[in-house]
């Protein structure tokens, strides 16, 4: 791993609120995520489970961690199982973690190597009722391969038909959307540097560039400020590749006085941030690149006062549409009667923008959180509107993370990345 060691007293306050959450007697397992092969002997990078991150700050593959708060022997109500270290080990990979490290890293005292999994787990089974197992429930999970989780709880339910089993997700939706100081000030480092990708990006774009230089630029410098790379893949799409919302080829010229949509984020210590930007290839907006941006950034401030305690998802989002279609009507995109004459469950303003205004950011890019739940302060929330025309060849979309306070304003993670058309210019011109 690349980032600093995060103060383990997160770990140690995410594993107890998840302990006072669970029922009397039950025990909790979670799995680190398998090494996917490639081909050959090659394999793709590593990257943690983040349920068993979020617990322990275990980075590493191959570990086990076990929870069982009333279990009667107290050394065993928080267990880290990992592969033992040895020279050979040493010389290839490197040196995994000791047990000393383990502690060091997640607060947890008893460590046992996985060779001794078997029979720990089997004693600690016969004590308790309830297990909970860790499924992957989040809205958007769509995923065909079977993950050493859910290998994991095949066997389990086999091997112990007679316990109750339970599920860590709805624990976790609601633990996990509401972000604690320590993981606030880790996703602010995610954001500086992608900051520092983007005031990069601003003196380097100019016609004739490929998308795929603009997206090693940011590759350099996420990789020098001791991030992993991108949160997610990158969209670096010119002119009308821009109206394609998932365009990753990141193949074409940046032809002069088209628009680069950039839907880019560094990750920092396996959390995410997520930015879009729009920016012009020569350096300056056309009077109507200008007048549909600044509809797009209109929408995306009257959006932001919104994030507050209390707000509903759903009701967020329809009101975020009231404030587009009434940009759209102003940009001559819509008349009267579009919205007159509009389906209810897919109104005027989809024709331009389709796509939903704000997810949950955390650990994953589109991050756990119940979204039929109000929001709540330290939830943190893209922010993301766009409006896309084909026919004109260009697409723009603007897009932060901020923090919902207690009251007032939410906190902007990314207010310090140029936005505004004047500033974008000036750098680009400078």
């Amino acid at each position: 791993m690349k980032y600093q060691l995060i103060d383990n007293q997160l770990f140690i306050k995410n594993r107890k609120n998840f302990m006072a959450q669970m029922k009397s007697n039950s025990l909790a397992v979670f799995n680190s995520n398998d090494v996917y092969p490639i081909g050959a002997d090659s394999t793709i990078p590593f990257q943690q489970d983040r349920n068993i991150f979020y617990l322990s700050g275990v980075d590493q593959e191959d570990s086990i961690l076990v929870l069982f708060p009333d279990c009667p022997n107290p050394k065993h109500r928080e267990i880290l199982f990992l592969t033992e270290t040895n020279d050979h080990i040493a010389v290839w990979e490197g040196e995994k973690l000791t047990k000393e490290k383990a502690l060091e890293t997640s607060g947890i005292k008893t460590v046992y190597w996985l060779q001794d999994f078997d029979k720990i787990f089997k004693e600690v089974m016969a004590q308790c009722e309830t297990v909970y197992i860790n499924t992957n429930e989040h809205y958007r999970a769509n995923t065909d391969t079977q993950t050493r989780e859910d290998r994991f709880n095949k066997k389990l339910k086999e091997q112990y038909p007679a316990h109750s089993v339970a599920k860590s997700n709805p624990i976790l939706q609601r633990l996990r959307s509401v972000k604690d100081k320590i993981e606030l000030d880790i996703m602010q480092q995610a954001c500086n540097i992608t900051e520092k990708g983007f005031r990069r990006l601003l003196n380097f774009v100019k016609p004739g560039v490929m998308e795929y230089e603009i997206e090693a630029e940011l590759m350099h410098e996420f990789l020098r400020n001791r991030s992993r790379g991108f949160a997610y893949t990158p969209i670096v799409a010119s002119g009308n590749n821009a109206n394609v919302l998932h365009y990753i080829q990141n193949n074409q010229e940046c032809q002069a006085g088209d628009l680069i949509l950039l839907d880019v984020g560094a990750e920092y210590a396996n959390y995410s941030s997520d930015m879009t930007r729009t920016i012009p290839v020569s350096g300056k907006f056309n009077d109507r690149q200008k007048a549909v941006y600044n509809s797009v950034n209109h929408v995306k401030k009257e959006a932001e006062k919104m994030l507050v305690p209390g707000t509903i998802w759903a009701d967020y989002h329809v009101e975020v549409g009231k404030l587009m279609t009434s940009e759209l009507l102003k940009l001559g995109l819509l008349d009267k009667a579009d919205v007159q004459n509009e389906n209810p469950d897919w109104p005027a303003y989809k024709k331009y923008f389709m796509h939903g205004t704000s997810h949950h950011i955390g650990l994953d890019t589109h991050d756990y959180g119940l979204l039929h739940e109000p929001m709540t302060a330290n939830m943190v929330f893209t922010v993301e509107p766009g409006i896309y025309i084909p026919k004109e060849g260009f697409g723009i979309r603007l897009e932060d993370d901020l923090v919902i306070q207690e009251s007032g304003a939410p906190k902007n993670l990314m207010g310090n990345i140029p936005i505004e058309i004047e500033e974008i210019e000036d750098i680009m011109n400078s």
